[in-house]
């Protein structure tokens, strides 16, 4: 007898068939089977830990043991608020008249403020004075004299400028108590410190670090400049006869106060121009300081030619020849960081020595 080979191969076939491993129905529409050491991104960790993790990311920098950058400026903007209040309501209790009375007012926001911002960034910022530019090492005091006399400089450039094109008169010489001229040296001294200690040496530190942990340290140096220089010109929007135009000029000054800090990584350059700008303009020229009317100087400078230029009643800060004095002051601050032996950004401002 001879098999039916078509019955056996049926056989074989229906044998080979039932040792297959049976395929789920939803196999052929999920795909191949993939292995266990593919790339699939890691389930999320959802667990109580984690989220409280999360959240104190949000509150505490855990590698500097302090509070992130946004809940120390936070604090630093409540003990400024604090100080400020505190320091009007005492002034407006306290048993002084006349000239005396003017200096210690002139003297005591600037005091008190300073603290209020040392406090803060020792206690909350863990920072020493040097972190905030206040370092005593070899070149701050030849910044200082060259910021001191690069205000002068400028200020005269504006005065001679606007005289040559006829868009000043002077219009007087020694206007004033002599005494003015003394209370205005104080009031700008004081001016000058603080307001470059809180706006430059912590605002823009604190920024340049918090922006460098995100971006190169070109574009956090750049940043961080922007944003404190805006708030300076944002400070100065309640002043006498600012308009856009003046915050504008205003905030452009901070770029260059604020790039001589960035180049040094020393505020003594930055403090030296901000007080002699201050006080050639108003109590020299006898130009408004940023719409604030000194009441004494040396000669009395009347604009007479278009505000566009002159800046008005706001002062220069608000017109083309405040723009032209920045720039020229940029260039000489470039300059002499350069002269110096300088090569670019201080790395100091935008890195926290962790200790």
């Amino acid at each position: 007898m001879t098999r039916d080979r078509s019955s056996d191969s049926g056989e074989s076939s229906d044998s080979e068939r039932s040792r297959e491993p049976e395929r789920s129905p939803d196999a052929d529409r999920s795909g191949p089977d993939l292995p266990p050491d593919s790339n699939l991104p890691p389930e999320p960790d959802l667990s109580p830990e984690s989220r409280r993790d999360g959240l104190s990311r949000l509150v505490w920098t855990h590698d500097e043991r302090r509070p992130t950058a946004p809940l120390r400026l936070v604090a630093a903007v409540v003990a400024v608020g604090v100080a400020f209040v505190g320091t009007s309501l005492s002034l407006a209790f306290l048993p002084l008249a006349g000239v005396a009375f003017t200096v210690v007012a002139s003297l005591a926001n600037p005091v008190v403020v300073s603290l209020a911002v040392l406090l803060v960034a020792y206690a909350v910022d863990r920072r020493r004075l040097a972190d905030l530019g206040l370092r005593r090492e070899r070149g701050w005091l030849s910044d200082l004299w060259f910021g001191l006399a690069l205000g002068v400089g400028l200020q005269a450039l504006v005065a001679g400028v606007g005289l040559a094109a006829g868009w000043y008169r002077l219009a007087g010489t020694l206007v004033g108590p002599p005494v003015g001229l003394l209370t205005a040296l104080v009031l700008f001294l004081g001016v000058g410190f603080y307001e470059e200690l809180l706006l430059r040496g912590y605002l823009l530190t604190n920024l340049g670090e918090w922006f460098s942990r995100h971006a190169g340290q070109r574009v956090a140096a750049g940043l961080a400049l922007l944003a404190s220089s805006g708030v300076f010109g944002a400070a100065h929007v309640a002043n006498p006869g600012a308009t856009a135009v003046s915050t504008l000029g205003i905030t452009f000054a901070g770029v260059f106060l604020g790039l001589g800090y960035l180049l040094t990584g020393r505020l003594s350059l930055p403090v030296g121009v901000h007080i002699s700008w201050n006080y050639a303009q108003g109590a020299v020229f006898g130009f408004p300081v940023s719409g604030l009317d000194v009441g004494a100087s040396l000669l009395a400078l009347e604009p007479t030619g278009p505000r566009a230029v002159t800046g008005g009643e706001f002062g220069p800060e608000a017109g083309l020849l405040g723009v032209l004095a920045l720039c020229v002051g940029i260039g000489a601050t470039v300059w002499w960081v350069r002269w110096r032996g300088g090569s670019g950004l201080d790395g100091r401002v935008l890195t926290l020595d962790r200790r």
